[in-house]
């Protein structure tokens, strides 16, 4: 298969009710991937989206903020997720920007990302926000080849690792 055979069968859509047990699904195993490379459990970092994720945080997330939430499927099978949240001021914050470990290094990690550009920008927002693991220097590395600069970390007791802040301008 070529890539341009599979960026046919690759579709981004909105996130239905019916598709938030899928995404806690396709959320938890994502972000397994960086608990299991720093060693984070649910016993040291309860709240790390891997295991603090669940269906009734999306459903809020889906019924009472109405946030954007969007879906990326390869031949009708989910494989990538991204929600956005209105941070007020012309900002809005990227949250659990996930692809499934399977479908990683193909393309439709940027693919979301791109998208969640132009989502923001319909929202009326001319700056975005993103938080990650900031000794993951991988991620920290991608984020800034895409436009993103580090502002800022923060230590927080509840979490074994630094959180790291990084904005990019829309």
């Amino acid at each position: 298969m070529t890539d341009r055979d599979l960026r046919r069968l690759i579709m981004i859509r909105e996130v239905r009710r019916e598709d938030i047990p899928a995404c806690v699904d396709l959320i938890r195993r994502s972000f397994m991937t960086v608990a299991d490379a720093f060693d984070f459990t649910e016993e040291n970092a309860p709240r790390f989206t891997a295991f603090a994720i669940s269906t009734d945080r999306l459903y809020w997330h889906f019924d009472k903020e109405k946030r954007p939430m969007f879906i990326t499927e390869v031949d009708g099978m989910p494989c990538g997720y991204y929600s956005l949240l209105d941070q007020g001021n012309g900002e809005c914050e990227l949250n659990n920007l996930a692809v499934l470990p399977e479908y990683r290094h193909i393309g439709l990690g940027k693919q979301l990302l791109e998208h969640s550009f132009v989502i923001a920008r319909q929202m009326g927002c001319h700056s975005m926000n993103i938080g990650i693991v900031e000794e993951n220097t991988v991620l920290r590395k991608w984020y800034e080849q895409n436009g993103f600069c580090h502002i800022g970390t923060k230590k927080f007791d509840s979490f074994p690792f630094t959180c790291g802040y990084m904005q990019r301008k829309l």
